[in-house]
């Protein structure tokens, strides 16, 4: 599930010191016009995988006001910074079980922003842990593995690419190990589905959670260029963007 560049690391940013030795962090963002969208960057992320996502949002029509928000940034990850945000986005990273163990204890914070009317957005290793197995029960069903799927294109956990239909049109994505969403009995009356892998399996979903929607992708639309050259594969034709700006625009939907 580990994905984006992983050879190059980015600044953490956003630590300011007290003479005392003690890290300070504005409680709140300052408020702007511009909808808040808060991208998690942090221990349950990898390098350059938050930084896409905060690309991808930014390069949306919304004109979002991007926040990083994690143990290292000005903002944590808080009931009271989620409050004030439009959205809210996990991006990709390691394994879940371990991504999971950093962010658990946020798990009723993040149900309440969705619930009370946020969005969420997650990408790969955001689209598992929007599933409850563990996760933060997002989803009206739940995640799995596509590469162990029932006659996937894909057996291995390496970065390649994947196959998709999204909207009926047949496209490629950058993939390394992502999620397939399933839902419950009933429940897809209620969900948009994006996209589907070759298998039939959910690639790429909207669904409700009370007041909110969530977005959930497996493969990675936000990837750009180098993440295919770092990965010593040719960079894609035709990258993944329109497709991220469509999750973007479905999840923000009323």
């Amino acid at each position: 599930m580990a994905s984006g560049p992983f050879g190059r690391l980015l600044g953490a940013g956003g630590r300011a010191l007290t003479g005392q030795g003690l890290t300070v962090r504005s409680p709140l963002p300052e408020p702007t016009e511009s909808p808040l969208a808060l991208v998690y960057r942090g221990p349950a992320t990898l390098p350059g995988c938050p930084e896409a996502v905060a690309a991808l949002l930014k390069s949306s029509r919304w004109g979002f006001d991007v926040r990083y928000v994690g143990p290292d940034e000005d903002l944590p990850l808080s009931r009271r910074v989620l409050a004030g945000a439009a959205l809210y986005a996990q991006p990709g990273g390691g394994s879940l079980k371990r991504g999971y163990r950093h962010l658990k204890g946020h798990r009723d914070e993040i149900r309440q922003f969705v619930h009370s009317g946020g969005r969420y957005l997650g990408f790969c290793l955001g689209g598992y842990l929007a599933g409850a197995t563990p996760g933060f029960a997002l989803l009206p069903g739940d995640t799995d593995q596509y590469i162990a799927s029932f006659a996937a294109s894909v057996d291995s956990e390496k970065n390649t690419v994947v196959q998709l239909s999204w909207r009926g049109r047949r496209r490629t994505l950058f993939f390394q190990d992502g999620p397939y969403f399933w839902l419950r009995a009933g429940a897809d009356a209620d969900a948009d589905i994006l996209a589907t892998y070759p298998n039939g399996t959910i690639a790429a979903m909207v669904t409700r959670l009370g007041a909110g929607r969530v977005g959930v992708v497996g493969p990675h639309p936000e990837a750009t260029d180098d993440w295919f050259i770092d990965a010593g594969m040719r960079a894609a034709d035709r990258l993944g963007a329109d497709l991220g700006h469509d999750l973007i625009e479905t999840v923000m939907r009323p």
